[in-house]
């Protein structure tokens, strides 16, 4: 049982699998949000269709479980991009794609479901009034937004999108099932090669606490920020 650094250990395995844990998730969270949005605008605009397409969205993704779509995700999406590619000529026979890229493509598009709905209630906690009365002051639609909607909708929306960010570092570990690096992955391999199960699984597991704790930690700062000013009941 070692952490060492190089071939005495698994110390350096370990840390590349912490890199490639960040790297998913923050990587996935950052897309998951802007598909967040346009799925909120989508579930509160007037266009029906729209209405109905982002009910849908939600609706699968909260239906069926996340390793399943991130299998479904990752195997259909590359291979329909790869014969995309090769259609159009811009690829040859026997292209291969970064399997990175899948799984964090389909964690993103997973986790933009929870938190479309977790901004769409953000956006709708802003007094309606604020925004008619930035219209009647002749404030555009980017301004509104960035100026009235946005300051006040992450105030309600933070401790969901916390949530969820805790939630998508710990489904990061999912992707191990399509061969990704990750910090599990590392931790199934060290335990298998030395039989010491506990031992790595256990640093896994301390690993993640840690992560959890240092986020934590940040995202309460965060919450702390965005409600100065606000005075509590």
């Amino acid at each position: 049982m070692s952490l060492a650094w190089g071939d005495s250990g698994y110390g350096d395995e370990f840390f590349w699998g912490v890199c490639n844990t960040l790297l998913i998730s923050v990587c996935g969270y950052a897309i998951a949000l802007v598909i967040g949005m346009l799925g909120a605008w989508a579930k509160l605009c007037h266009i029906k269709a729209l209405n109905r397409a982002g009910d849908v969205y939600t609706t699968v993704v909260r239906s069926v479980p996340e390793l399943l779509l991130i299998l479904l995700i990752f195997y259909a999406g590359m291979s329909a991009l790869t014969r995309l590619l090769i259609g159009l000529g811009l690829a040859e026979e026997g292209l291969q794609l970064n399997p990175m890229a899948g799984v964090i493509t389909a964690l993103s598009l997973v986790y933009g479901a929870y938190l479309t709905d977790v901004l769409r209630g953000g956006i709708q906690a802003v007094a309606k009034g604020q925004i008619e009365a930035a219209k009647a002051y002749g404030m555009h639609a980017t301004m509104r937004f960035v100026r009235i909607l946005f300051p006040q909708m992450i105030r309600f929306a933070l401790p969901g999108m916390s949530n969820q960010w805790l939630n998508i570092t710990k489904d990061s570990a999912l992707v191990s099932v399509v061969g990704v690096i990750e910090l599990v992955q590392v931790g199934r391999s060290a335990a298998n090669s030395t039989k010491h199960f506990v031992f790595y699984y256990g640093v896994t597991g301390l690993i993640y606490l840690a992560l959890t704790i240092c986020s934590l930690i940040l995202l309460g700062r965060l919450e702390k920020r965005a409600n100065r000013g606000v005075r509590r009941a």
